[in-house]
């Protein structure tokens, strides 16, 4: 792989995972729209980009070869429902104060992969990784024991991402198509809930101008990030990839902390100060054996 190549890969990931970052802020433009009638948008709208992008690059044929798998076509079921939950709780999260538990989720999640593959996939855990994993898990254990409760967003978020990628890695349907397909699966419970239950603001004829074009860029919002991210990871090793998945949840913890003016109590900076001493061990791990 030539040096242009990679620089092309990494400004790709750059722009992937500055894009998920901020996305909070594009979210909270819609703060007063209840979460479920943004999800409605996103998935409809995402369709929309979707399918145009897949005429553009001529991927019908993957499509094709992907639904006409029953087995493919009910794991792209569940893989697109793991999909809307995390989309759900992300937006309901931003929108309700609680951007801090959403960028703790994302951290967490890189560290539940390599416990799920240790789990269901039979890969074997590295010493490094092992520490990693326990330092987080004993972070959200001092949540849990202080504030009494589960920090269920964190989880939800994190645990819907790591098996929505499990169930990916497994199938190896191609990014745009599988999405695409997800995304269809989807629109149907999208459009029972436009007719059925969605609020004023779905009829997007009648509402102001700016807000219309808001939702109407949820689906643009959903793929550019996709977009680049599959364009990084065409120009340099997945492996290397992997180091730049912390950027998204920094980004937000900054924003959460200092734009939004989210509290950060001991028994939650705790958490993060064990999260992210984990988060720094799996970086330096992966590193070590990148280069090994």
């Amino acid at each position: 792989m030539s040096t242009q190549t990679n620089k092309q890969g990494v400004l790709f990931a750059l722009g992937a995972y500055f894009m998920w970052g901020f996305a909070p802020l594009f979210f909270k433009l819609l703060e007063g729209v209840p979460a479920p009638e943004i999800l409605m948008h996103r998935v409809v709208w995402s369709l929309f980009v979707l399918v145009i992008l897949i005429a553009v690059s001529k991927k019908w044929r993957s499509v094709g070869a992907a639904v006409s798998s029953p087995r493919t076509l009910m794991l792209l079921l569940a893989s697109g429902t793991l999909l809307a939950t995390n989309w759900l709780i992300f937006i309901w999260a931003v929108n309700n104060d609680h951007l801090l538990d959403a960028s703790l989720g994302y951290y967490i999640n890189p560290l539940l992969n390599v416990l799920l593959a240790y789990l269901i996939l039979g890969e074997r855990f590295r010493k490094l990784q092992l520490i990693a994993i326990s330092l987080a898990l004993a972070g959200v254990a001092v949540l849990v024991i202080s504030h009494g409760k589960l920090p269920w967003i964190a989880l939800v978020l994190a645990f819907s991402f790591g098996f929505y990628g499990l169930i990916r890695k497994k199938l190896g349907v191609e990014s745009i198509p599988g999405l695409a397909i997800e995304t269809a699966l989807m629109t149907p419970v999208a459009l029972i809930y436009w007719i059925g239950f969605a609020t004023a603001s779905a009829n997007m004829l009648e509402l102001p101008g700016d807000l219309a074009l808001w939702l109407f860029l949820t689906g643009a919002v959903t793929t550019a990030p996709l977009l680049c991210f599959t364009a990084a990871a065409s120009r340099m090793k997945y492996s290397s990839l992997g180091f730049f998945q912390y950027i998204g949840p920094s980004i937000m913890f900054l924003l959460a902390v200092f734009l939004y003016n989210e509290p950060l109590d001991i028994p939650r900076l705790l958490t993060f100060v064990g999260v992210w001493t984990g988060s720094l061990l799996f970086v330096y791990d992966a590193y070590k054996h990148h280069k090994k």
